[in-house]
């Protein structure tokens, strides 16, 4: 048998279903992995062997993915009773849930085997993983470079074949951009695909901009994982639209001729790297010599509101999430227990939540960006952009000082100019791995769907992957020279 490591998550539960493997062995074939490599890229940040082995050596349930080794992420939806929960910050450092999160139920119930916890920056806020608690994680393709963030843990083990795939969340590009960085498939669903409970029902005004799901080796391992684990609860503020039909399925249907729409300048007007031009230029190709119909496009937006009106509800719902986590701690949020850049946003949000005017404000300029992207992609099926405006930077482009504590939320809207923006417009939208520099670094293209239709992307996803296979490239961190 080949390595287990060569195969996907469903390609695994197979060789366990059949036989061919244990999900004892599966798991100390990950846990090897893990050992070998994270001390160079520090993805994994919190190990969880002896809960691992415990799950793999009983009975497990039958899932689609029984006995597959997989990761959460150290923050968000996925608490794991008994486990610590950072969220890479000085603040929860010592924070261990008492109970399982419902999307960690929901893995458990798939079958998955966690046997870890990954990295990101202090609450997920930027597009790199560098938190001060935990240290940076290493971009596998060039461990100069950042892995992206927020779940860049997660991106940076897929890559490096750790696990096949991984926990992943998503709240201006969080599951995309780490995807590209990293040479792996990220989809972020339709908002509220898969619900989010940890929101206490809807509460935090954050929660109409997060996306919860994972990055993978495959396209029908996303498919499947969401399948798996999509679906509201009772007291749900909303719901995604029902899809019609499972999407592991979809990944084996024609996606038909469609309508694609690519924009090689930024809607916002900053700056394009010339490598994200070419990938998304090769992309728009490919798609072209598929059969898809493509134009050229870019809608015009405000992008001094847009990033104003962000900026105001997402600070402004972080600023409520600290507060109820003083409610769970029993002590109040002090400057010394976070970063720079996080303590200035958690004083913007509380300025915002001070005076309601400003956030009901922010909601309607959101809700003018969200009616004009519409109009602009009413004739298309799918929008193609680079997924981040530039190539995996230098680690380090992004972190904030005393002196300057806005400088890394700053960087990051330059350097988010799409993601974000499908965030706010709650659609579904995935990074494809399928162009690299010259200089062998991963170049993420973003596919934007239709408000409720993962299914459409997901027929184009595997279409890609057919087309421009990218499983068999492996980041050099895994050949040493």
């Amino acid at each position: 048998m080949s390595e287990p490591s060569e195969f996907d998550a469903l390609g695994q539960a197979e060789l366990i279903r059949t036989g061919q493997i244990s999900p004892k062995d599966l798991l100390e074939a990950a846990i090897e992995r893990i050992e070998q490599v994270n001390p160079e890229i520090n993805a994994v940040i919190h190990t969880m062997y002896d809960e691992a082995r415990s799950t793999a050596s009983g009975v497990l349930p039958e899932g689609p993915f029984t006995g597959v080794p997989f990761l959460l992420k150290d923050g968000g939806g996925v608490g794991y009773a008994g486990v610590p929960m950072t969220s890479a910050s000085r603040f929860l450092a010592d924070y261990v849930p008492t109970d399982d999160g419902e999307l960690t139920r929901r893995y458990k119930a798939a079958g998955l085997v966690v046997c870890g916890k990954t990295n990101l920056p202090e609450f997920g806020l930027l597009p790199t993983t560098e938190p001060e608690l935990h240290g940076p994680t290493r971009n596998p393709w060039d461990t100069g470079l950042s892995a992206g963030g927020s779940s860049g843990g997660a991106a940076a083990a897929v890559a490096a074949r750790m696990v096949p795939m991984a926990n992943a969340s998503d709240s201006g590009g969080s599951i995309r951009v780490p995807a590209g960085n990293c040479g792996v498939f990220g989809m972020k669903p339709t908002r509220l695909r898969i619900s989010s409970a940890r929101r206490k029902a809807g509460l935090s005004p954050r929660i109409a901009i997060l996306s919860e799901h994972a990055v993978t080796l495959s396209v029908r391992d996303c498919a499947a994982l969401l399948d798996a684990t999509a679906g509201p609860l009772r007291g749900d503020p909303y719901t995604a639209p029902r899809p019609e039909r499972p999407y592991l399925e979809e990944t084996r249907r024609d996606p038909g001729r469609l309508r694609i729409v690519f924009s090689r300048q930024s809607p916002t007007g900053s700056p394009l790297h010339p490598d994200c031009l070419a990938a998304v230029e090769d992309a728009a190709r490919l798609c072209e010599g598929l059969g898809h119909h493509v134009e050229e496009g870019t809608p015009r937006l405000d992008a001094a509101g847009i990033a104003k009106a962000f900026s105001a509800v997402s600070s402004a719902g972080f600023a409520w999430d600290v507060a109820r986590m003083e409610q769970t701690l029993g002590r109040q949020a002090r400057e010394q227990d976070f970063e720079a850049g996080t303590w200035a946003m958690i004083q913007g949000g509380r300025s915002v939540t001070t005076g309601l005017g400003e956030y009901f404000d922010a909601l309607a300029e959101l809700q003018t960006l969200c009616d004009g992207l519409a109009a602009f992609q009413e004739p298309y099926d799918v929008w193609l952009t680079p997924t981040a405006g530039a190539p995996a930077p230098p680690l380090g482009s992004f972190t904030s000082t005393p002196e300057d504590p806005t400088r890394g939320l700053r960087a990051s809207a330059a350097f988010l100019p799409f993601t974000m923006l499908i965030n706010i417009t709650g659609q579904p939208a995935m990074s494809v791995p399928l162009y690299w520099n010259s200089a062998g670094i991963p170049i993420g293209t973003h596919f934007i769907g239709p408000y409720g239709d993962e299914g459409l992307l997901y027929r184009l996803a595997a279409q890609l992957e057919a087309a421009r296979p990218w499983a068999g490239r492996i980041p050099p961190v895994l050949n040493p020279r």
